[in-house]
C-alpha cells in the first residue's frame, strides 16, 4: 500500500483521546504516517486554545480535532473520505458537525467520570444519558436503510461518529440502554471492525454492564418477587447467616478436556486452516487429524430466512452472532455465509465444529443460537460420508457460490 510519507506530521495528544481517533483512522485509510507524541506544555503552546489535539506539519500548525481530521482526509482524493460530489461533501460536513454537537458532549459527560477525568455529578450524568439518547435516535432513524452515513463506503462522517461512540459502547451503554438503537449498534460494529479502525482503536467489545464512576449511586437491582410470610418461628440468628458463596462452576468444555482429553488440537487446526497453501491441503489436514469421538460437526440454518431483506443487515447479523459466541471460541470453529439475493431469498447458514457431541453449550453461550436449526453431520457414533465431507469443504472453502447460490458474505469464527 502506497504511504504518503512525504506529508510529514506530528500529532500531539493525550493517550486514548477519542478526538484524536478521527485523524488517525483517516490516516490509516489514506496511507499517511503520522507521528504521535504526548501533549505537554510545549505542545499546548502551539495551539491558540492550548488544548489537545494539535497537528504540527511542515507548513504550519492545525488545531481542533475536526479541522485536523479534515486535513488528513484531504491528503488523498482517491479514497473519497470527504465524499464524491459537492452534495456528498456537504453531507459529510453535516454529520461531522452532528457528531460534535449531538454526540461528543453528552458522551464525554457520561464517560469522563468513569475514566477518572472529572468528578461524578448526578444531574450531569442523567442529562448526558438523556441527551445522548436523542442523538442516537436521530442516528438510528437515519440508518434504518443505510449501511454508512454518506454513500456506500466509509467517509469522514463515519469516522467521526464512530470515534465519538467508542468509549460509550465499550464502558457504559449496556444492552438495556441500546435496545431502542439497533441500527446504531449494527452500524457501530460494522465501522469499528474495519481494519483501519481496529489499527487505531483496537478491539471494541460491547458493554455488558454499565461501569459506574466513583461516587455514583449504586444501580438499583431488579426487585425479587415478593415471598409469602412464613408462619413458622424465626430461626436463631446464627441460622439466618447467608451461606458461603458457591465456587463458580467450571465450564463444561473445561471439564470435558480434563475428563476426556482429545488428541485433536483446535489451535493447530485454526493455524492450519489459515496458513494452508490451498483449501484442499487444509481440509486434508482436518480429516487426517480430527478426533470424531471427541468432536462433532454441525450444519446451521436460520429459522427465519424469509425475514432477511437486505444483504448488509444479514451480514451484520452473522457478525453479531459470532461476536456473541466468544465464550466458546477455544472449543469451536465455524464458517457462516449469507447466500442468495435480495430479489429472491437471503439465507444465513453455516457449518461448525464443536467439542463434544452437542450444540447446547453454544446455545448457553449465545441465545441467538436458539433461532437456528442444527443438524449433526458427523461425530461420535456418526462417521462422515463422502457427501458430508464435500458439504463441509464447500462451507469452509468456497468463496463465490454455495448450494447453487451466490455467496454475498462469509465470516470465519476461529
Amino acid at each position: 500500500f502506497f504511504h504518503y510519507s512525504s506529508i510529514m506530521a506530528t500529532l500531539y495528544t493525550f493517550p486514548g483521546n477519542f478526538r484524536s481517533f478521527k485523524a488517525l483512522i483517516a490516516a490509516e485509510y489514506n496511507g499517511m504516517d503520522i507521528t504521535v507524541e504526548d501533549f505537554d506544555a510545549a505542545a499546548a503552546a502551539l495551539s491558540p486554545l492550548g488544548k489537545a489535539p494539535v497537528l504540527k506539519t511542515s507548513s504550519g500548525v492545525i488545531f481542533e480535532s475536526n479541522a485536523i481530521a479534515r486535513y488528513v482526509a484531504r491528503a488523498r482524493a482517491d479514497t473519497e473520505l470527504l465524499g464524491v460530489s459537492f452534495v456528498d461533501q456537504a453531507l459529510v460536513d453535516s454529520w461531522v458537525d452532528f457528531s460534535s454537537n449531538e454526540l461528543e458532549l453528552p458522551a464525554s459527560m457520561w464517560t469522563y467520570p468513569v475514566l477518572g477525568y472529572m468528578p461524578f455529578n448526578l444531574a450531569a450524568y442523567e442529562k448526558a444519558k438523556a441527551d445522548l439518547a436523542k442523538g442516537l435516535k436521530t442516528l438510528n432513524d437515519y440508518l434504518l436503510t443505510r449501511t454508512y452515513l454518506v454513500g456506500e463506503k466509509i467517509t469522514l462522517a463515519d469516522i467521526c461518529v464512530t470515534s465519538s461512540l467508542v468509549y460509550v459502547m465499550k464502558f457504559v451503554a449496556d444492552k438495556d440502554y441500546l435496545k431502542p438503537f439497533g441500527n446504531v449498534v449494527r452500524y457501530f460494529q460494522t465501522c469499528a471492525n474495519q481494519p483501519e479502525f481496529k489499527a487505531v482503536i483496537g478491539e471494541t467489545p460491547m458493554c455488558k454492564e454499565e461501569m459506574m464512576a466513583p461516587g455514583a449511586p449504586a444501580k438499583a437491582k431488579k426487585a425479587a418477587p415478593a415471598k409469602q410470610e412464613k408462619k413458622k418461628k424465626e430461626k436463631k440468628a446464627a441460622d439466618d447467616a447467608p451461606p458461603p458463596p458457591k465456587k463458580k462452576a467450571e465450564h463444561p468444555y473445561k471439564i470435558m478436556d480434563k475428563e476426556k482429553p482429545s488428541k485433536f488440537s483446535m489451535d493447530a487446526w485454526k493455524k492450519a486452516y489459515s496458513n494452508a497453501k490451498t483449501y484442499e491441503a487444509g481440509m486434508e489436514y482436518f480429516w487426517e487429524n480430527i478426533d470424531l469421538e471427541g468432536w462433532s460437526v454441525w450444519h446451521q440454518n436460520y429459522n427465519y430466512n424469509d425475514e432477511n431483506k437486505r444483504i448488509f443487515m444479514a451480514a451484520n447479523a452473522v457478525g453479531g452472532f459470532q461476536q456473541r459466541s466468544d465464550e466458546i471460541r477455544k472449543w469451536a470453529f465455524g464458517v457462516m455465509d449469507v447466500l442468495g439475493t435480495e430479489e429472491t431469498v437471503l439465507e444465513m447458514k453455516g457449518v461448525w465444529l464443536f467439542r463434544g457431541d452437542t450444540v447446547e453449550h453454544m446455545k448457553n453461550a449465545n441465545d441467538d443460537a436458539n433461532w437456528y436449526t442444527w443438524t449433526k453431520l458427523c461425530g461420535p457414533g456418526l462417521a462422515p460420508t463422502p457427501e458430508v465431507k464435500k458439504q463441509v469443504f464447500d462451507y469452509w472453502c468456497q468463496e463465490n457460490e454455495l448450494e447453487g447460490k451466490p455467496i454475498q458474505d462469509s465470516k470465519v469464527f476461529k
